[in-house]
């Protein structure tokens, strides 16, 4: 997202200058530009999440109609789910 935000006239680019004429190294000015874009993208999921109002890890809370919420899953056990061994002559 940095390296993208210096190639047009953005808020980032104008950002990183800013960094550069305070006398940052052009990495720490990219690397302050960049942690400004994670925080940014972290805060709009945290409101993303309470809006939609997700559980633990981001994950819409199950309901009583998901599959995640069923107590009796029907598996088939007496299938495997891996190849069988080759058998060498």
């Amino acid at each position: 997202m940095a390296v993208v935000q210096l190639r047009r006239d953005t808020e980032g680019r104008r950002y990183y200058r800013r960094k550069l004429a305070a006398g940052k190294t052009s990495i720490e000015a990219m690397r302050a530009l960049t942690r400004r874009l994670s925080d940014i993208v972290y805060k709009r999921m945290v409101v993303d999440a309470k809006r939609l109002a997700t559980g633990p890890g981001g994950h819409v809370v199950a309901t009583l109609q998901s599959s995640t919420a069923d107590l009796n899953p029907m598996i088939d056990t007496r299938k495997s789910h891996f190849p069988a061994p080759l058998l060498h002559g």
